[in-house]
């Protein structure tokens, strides 16, 4: 609806063309450098503040000689989670935990037999059990050393790591990284890329629409796609060329965005 209104052929501010900011590329490039030489790294932040926009970036680009293995079910056990390892390396799941262990050391030294390196990811990492953390932290001992894991998770996935029970697992990590909310600057660098990208003019959002998204998305990138996407489905509606403040403003009177306004007007 919005390519053939606008006349162009890539739809902006999609999931399906993702390019990363400045900022995001610098932690890609630094995840990258630890992929090659092995190492333990954590990305955390808030949601919506890009994290799965890397972890993404990360699989897409991959080349030949790197195995990923990412997995986002965190929520079990850790004879469920070494099942759901199995899946993802592609190997058979059945069998108790030491049968499904055996399996997945036997098929990481098959990838290194193979000159591949591996990248093993796992999502809302802040969701395990500690239980669950160290257990795996053993089981990777007996990895080649070539491997990299990220976890991915929110911030409170660091202070889990500093508690004493954990000091055997934070000891390893190799590179942590949180992802900040982003600048009002970011915000508009955001958007100006996403347009000149679909290859739309800059003026297809006026400059006050541009300020009331910049202040209603709170620095959160999600909600700057997901915001900016909605406003140019209302301008086909309405049949507009531009997207002025009426327009975004019809997007931030529907239910969902008015509970964010109100859950922050409470907080304060």
């Amino acid at each position: 609806m919005i390519k053939s209104y606008f006349g162009i052929e890539k739809t902006p501010f999609s999931n399906e063309h993702v390019e990363l900011l400045k900022h995001q590329q610098s932690i890609f490039d630094i995840l990258k450098v630890h992929s090659q030489q092995g190492g333990f790294c954590l990305l955390m932040g808030q949601p919506g503040t890009g994290k799965s926009t890397i972890r993404d970036a990360i699989i897409s680009q991959s080349d030949k000689l790197t195995e990923i293995i990412s997995i986002s079910r965190t929520l079990h056990t850790y004879r469920n989670t070494i099942k759901i390892l199995c899946q993802a390396f592609k190997i058979e799941d059945v069998g108790d935990s030491f049968k499904c262990e055996k399996r997945l050391i036997e098929e990481a030294y098959n990838l290194k037999r193979k000159g591949k390196n591996m990248i093993i990811i796992i999502d809302e990492a802040h969701l395990m059990t500690s239980d669950t953390l160290r257990k795996l932290r053993l089981l990777l001992e007996d990895f080649p050393k070539n491997y990299n894991l990220i976890l991915v998770g929110q911030s409170e996935l660091l202070h889990q790591l500093s508690l004493k029970v954990n000091e055997d697992i934070a000891s390893r990590l190799t590179y942590s990284t949180t992802l900040k909310r982003l600048t009002s600057d970011d915000i508009r660098d955001f958007v100006s890329k996403q347009l000149d990208d679909a290859g739309l003019g800059h003026n297809v959002f006026s400059d006050d629409a541009i300020n009331l998204i910049i202040r209603s998305s709170e620095g959160t990138l999600r909600k700057v796609r997901n915001l900016c996407l909605s406003s140019m489905v209302e301008a086909v509606r309405g049949a507009k060329r531009v997207i002025d403040i009426d327009i975004v403003n019809s997007v931030l009177i529907q239910p969902h965005w008015r509970l964010q306004s109100d859950l922050k007007t409470m907080e304060v």
